[in-house]
Protein backbone atom coordinates (compact mmCIF):
# COMPACT_ATOMS: atom_id res chain seq x y z
CA UNK A 1 0.00 0.00 0.00
CA UNK A 2 0.89 3.49 -0.93
CA UNK A 3 0.99 6.20 2.06
CA UNK A 4 -0.60 9.05 0.77
CA UNK A 5 -2.24 11.11 3.46
CA UNK A 6 -1.62 11.67 7.46
CA UNK A 7 -4.00 14.11 9.63
CA UNK A 8 -5.06 14.55 13.09
CA UNK A 9 -8.11 14.34 14.21
CA UNK A 10 -8.70 17.83 16.38
CA UNK A 11 -11.56 18.82 18.92
CA UNK A 12 -14.14 21.03 16.01
CA UNK A 13 -13.50 17.97 13.71
CA UNK A 14 -15.78 15.48 16.58
CA UNK A 15 -19.37 14.61 16.39
CA UNK A 16 -21.52 15.11 19.94
CA UNK A 17 -20.46 11.35 20.63
CA UNK A 18 -16.86 12.93 20.68
CA UNK A 19 -15.81 11.12 17.66
CA UNK A 20 -14.72 11.97 14.24
CA UNK A 21 -18.05 12.79 12.40
CA UNK A 22 -18.45 11.59 8.87
CA UNK A 23 -17.74 14.67 7.13
CA UNK A 24 -14.14 14.71 7.95
CA UNK A 25 -14.04 11.22 7.47
CA UNK A 26 -14.72 11.87 3.66
CA UNK A 27 -12.51 15.11 3.21
CA UNK A 28 -9.84 13.11 4.61
CA UNK A 29 -10.48 9.74 2.45
CA UNK A 30 -11.29 12.92 -0.36
CA UNK A 31 -7.47 14.45 0.35
CA UNK A 32 -5.72 11.33 0.33
CA UNK A 33 -7.43 10.27 -3.10
CA UNK A 34 -5.94 13.31 -4.93
CA UNK A 35 -2.60 12.62 -3.89
CA UNK A 36 -3.16 8.64 -5.34
CA UNK A 37 -4.57 10.23 -8.41
CA UNK A 38 -1.41 12.78 -8.84
CA UNK A 39 1.00 9.42 -7.69
CA UNK A 40 -0.30 6.91 -10.60
CA UNK A 41 -1.71 9.32 -13.08
CA UNK A 42 0.16 12.86 -12.50
CA UNK A 43 -3.28 14.35 -12.75
CA UNK A 44 -3.31 17.59 -10.51
CA UNK A 45 -6.92 18.45 -8.95
CA UNK A 46 -8.08 14.83 -10.20
CA UNK A 47 -7.57 15.88 -13.92
CA UNK A 48 -4.98 15.91 -16.55
CA UNK A 49 -2.92 18.68 -17.57
CA UNK A 50 -5.30 19.90 -20.14
CA UNK A 51 -8.40 19.82 -17.78
CA UNK A 52 -9.69 17.51 -20.47
CA UNK A 53 -10.09 14.11 -18.97
CA UNK A 54 -10.49 13.79 -14.90
CA UNK A 55 -11.03 10.57 -12.91
CA UNK A 56 -14.85 11.25 -11.08
CA UNK A 57 -15.89 9.50 -8.26
CA UNK A 58 -18.89 7.40 -9.15
CA UNK A 59 -19.29 4.91 -5.59
CA UNK A 60 -18.00 4.96 -2.43
CA UNK A 61 -18.03 2.09 0.43
CA UNK A 62 -16.78 3.61 3.73
CA UNK A 63 -16.49 0.83 6.82
CA UNK A 64 -15.90 2.57 10.38
CA UNK A 65 -13.88 0.08 12.47
CA UNK A 66 -12.40 1.69 15.27
CA UNK A 67 -13.49 4.79 17.41
CA UNK A 68 -11.36 8.20 16.17
CA UNK A 69 -11.61 11.16 18.62
CA UNK A 70 -9.67 14.20 18.93
CA UNK A 71 -5.93 14.35 19.11
CA UNK A 72 -5.50 11.04 17.21
CA UNK A 73 -3.01 11.31 14.64
CA UNK A 74 -4.39 8.76 11.24
CA UNK A 75 -2.28 7.83 8.19
CA UNK A 76 -4.20 6.86 5.29
CA UNK A 77 -2.97 4.04 2.54
CA UNK A 78 -4.15 3.42 -0.92
CA UNK A 79 -3.78 -0.03 -3.15
CA UNK A 80 -4.89 0.35 -6.69
CA UNK A 81 -7.64 -3.60 -6.76
CA UNK A 82 -8.66 -3.20 -9.93
CA UNK A 83 -8.34 -1.62 -13.41
CA UNK A 84 -11.81 -1.60 -15.69
CA UNK A 85 -12.23 -0.78 -19.48
CA UNK A 86 -13.49 3.14 -17.75
CA UNK A 87 -12.47 2.68 -14.17
CA UNK A 88 -10.36 1.92 -11.56
CA UNK A 89 -11.25 0.88 -8.02
CA UNK A 90 -9.28 2.05 -5.03
CA UNK A 91 -9.09 0.57 -1.66
CA UNK A 92 -8.07 3.44 1.08
CA UNK A 93 -6.80 2.60 5.15
CA UNK A 94 -7.08 4.96 7.39
CA UNK A 95 -4.60 3.61 10.10
CA UNK A 96 -4.88 5.18 14.10
CA UNK A 97 -1.00 5.35 14.50
CA UNK A 98 -1.14 5.90 18.21
CA UNK A 99 -3.78 2.93 18.88
CA UNK A 100 -1.94 0.76 16.22
CA UNK A 101 -5.31 -0.25 14.71
CA UNK A 102 -7.29 0.02 11.70
CA UNK A 103 -9.47 2.96 11.94
CA UNK A 104 -11.90 2.92 8.92
CA UNK A 105 -11.86 1.77 5.03
CA UNK A 106 -12.77 3.79 2.02
CA UNK A 107 -13.52 1.80 -1.26
CA UNK A 108 -13.83 4.16 -4.37
CA UNK A 109 -14.70 3.52 -7.88
CA UNK A 110 -13.43 6.36 -10.21
CA UNK A 111 -14.56 6.53 -13.69
CA UNK A 112 -12.62 8.40 -16.31
CA UNK A 113 -14.37 10.79 -17.86
CA UNK A 114 -14.29 13.88 -20.61
CA UNK A 115 -14.59 17.15 -19.30
CA UNK A 116 -16.48 18.50 -22.33
CA UNK A 117 -18.77 15.71 -23.33
CA UNK A 118 -19.87 15.03 -19.80
CA UNK A 119 -19.32 11.22 -20.16
CA UNK A 120 -16.78 8.63 -19.31
CA UNK A 121 -13.98 7.26 -21.42
CA UNK A 122 -12.36 3.89 -21.99
CA UNK A 123 -8.75 4.48 -20.35
CA UNK A 124 -5.95 5.16 -22.58
CA UNK A 125 -3.74 2.29 -23.36
CA UNK A 126 -1.25 5.35 -21.62
CA UNK A 127 -3.45 5.58 -18.87
CA UNK A 128 -4.28 1.70 -18.16
CA UNK A 129 0.20 1.16 -18.34
CA UNK A 130 0.82 3.94 -15.71
CA UNK A 131 -2.32 1.86 -13.16
CA UNK A 132 -0.75 -1.28 -13.93
CA UNK A 133 2.38 -0.19 -12.28
CA UNK A 134 0.79 0.44 -8.93
CA UNK A 135 -1.97 -2.76 -9.32
CA UNK A 136 -2.18 -4.60 -5.84
CA UNK A 137 -1.41 -8.27 -6.60
CA UNK A 138 -2.37 -9.35 -3.51
CA UNK A 139 -6.13 -10.75 -2.81
CA UNK A 140 -8.62 -8.75 -0.83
Amino acid sequence: MLMVSKAVAHPWMCDVLGHLTTRFYVGMFDDASYHFLYTVFNFVGASDEKGEKAMVDVRHVIEYLAEVTAGDLLEIKASLLKIGSKSITVRYEMNNLGRNELAATFECIYVLFDMKARKGLVLTDDLRAMAVQHLDPSPH
